[in-house]
């Protein structure tokens, strides 16, 4: 399987824009053979933009629509992070439309980070999974990506690719360098980790978008500005595969 992601500037709260640009990634990606495109946090309307509560958007809402027939035109499944409105609620999330432009998977980020994040979001409850190709498929989001028990709990359900949009900003270079091909590498999990760049408000993101293999090998990684990622996912070898869920010793 061929996996793509999109590193860019925030759209600013230009919807418009954001899903012009969404439907040129998926474009390319599609023809370069990817069977899905993972674009950043709340890449709409922009994770750092003022009065979210406001600007959040139904799953069902227009601009999600074109998204999801962008997917079903180009044969190429789409996870696009969102503000996601439900009655009265806010939720930081990600929907993954299928190459026919079917919901797969509607994810709330579990991990609200800082306090205005906590301000701003109800925290999700639950996991998403779903086929993608002859993969099971999960998504997590940003600071949820840092947590061991998270990715741990999807591996050992058979999760064998992770799709995370991010938002992660400076100065937290480590998580692009360090913790997501760790993370990959100790649960036997290939995770494509799509990060905005540039400047957004008084965030300056750290770029460096990556898909890391489930032997915690780097198989593409962004630098500082816009970029598609494109990387096949390796053969997973058992014998280089982690054994630590089954190992693990727990004591106390």
């Amino acid at each position: 399987m061929r996996l793509a992601l999109l590193q860019t500037p925030s759209p600013m709260g230009d919807l418009d824009a954001a899903c012009t640009q969404a439907e040129a990634a998926l474009a390319a990606a599609a023809a370069m053979g990817a069977a899905a495109l993972v674009l950043p946090e709340v890449f709409l309307p922009g994770y750092n933009q003022p009065d979210i509560a406001a600007r959040a958007l139904a799953l069902d809402s227009a601009p999600m629509q074109r998204l999801a027939a962008a997917a079903r035109a180009h044969g190429t499944a789409l996870v696009v992070g969102y503000a996601e409105r439900e009655g009265e609620r806010v939720f930081n999330s990600a929907a993954c439309f299928g190459p026919d432009g079917t919901l797969l998977a509607n994810y709330r980020k579990i991990q609200l980070y800082g306090p205005r994040e906590r301000a701003l979001y109800q925290p999700g409850e639950a996991y998403s999974l779903f086929a993608l190709g002859d993969e099971i498929a999960a998504i997590l989001i940003c600071y949820d990506i840092e947590f061991a028990p998270h990715v741990k709990a999807l591996a050992d359900r058979g999760v064998t690719v992770i799709l995370a949009p991010t938002a992660n900003m400076l100065p937290f270079t480590h998580v692009v360098r360090y913790t997501v091909p760790a993370m990959a590498a100790n649960h036997g999990a290939t995770i494509v980790y799509a990060n905005f760049c540039g400047q957004e408000g008084d965030l300056t993101y750290v770029g460096g978008s990556l898909i890391a293999g489930p032997h915690g090998e780097i198989l593409a990684q962004a630098g500082e500005g816009p970029a598609l990622l494109v990387a096949d996912l390796p053969v997973r070898d058992p014998a280089r595969l982690s054994t630590q869920s089954a190992d693990l010793r727990p004591v106390g």
